[in-house]
């Protein structure tokens, strides 16, 4: 897979990688995505939609919590990104994260991925 990466950022008990794949930034979270963390995903999902990047996707196969702070993250993006014609993608989400987004409805406003190369295939 043609990936580069280009950064990572940290804070305990999150760790996002971003890496680019062609027109596509993905965001790799690893950890716990909570009030504490948000700033850790949302900073470099703010400044690749500054740069112009109008496709993302989330990675979430290493994301173990997220709360609905971090659910506001997510949605925060993909607001912005639409704005700009751009779409927010999410990928491999684990039960806990998955389940998140089904209790509040959030599922059906992001495109959801089995996989990341399913993610970076359409």
């Amino acid at each position: 897979m043609d990936r580069e990466a280009v950064g990572t950022a940290g804070l305990g008990r999150l760790r996002v990688e971003v890496a680019q794949h062609g027109r596509t930034a993905v965001f790799t979270p690893a950890g716990e995505l909570d009030h504490h963390t948000a700033d850790v995903l949302s900073e470099p999902l703010g400044a690749a939609i500054d740069a112009g990047t109008r496709r993302l996707v989330v990675d979430c196969s290493q994301l173990e919590f997220c709360d609905s702070t971090g659910l506001n993250v997510l949605l925060s993006a993909r607001l912005r990104v639409e704005s700009e014609g751009g779409t927010v993608h999410l990928a491999a989400m684990r039960p806990t994260v998955a389940r998140v987004l089904e209790i509040t409805g959030a599922d059906v406003v992001f495109t959801v991925h089995e996989t990341l190369d399913q993610a970076l295939q359409e």
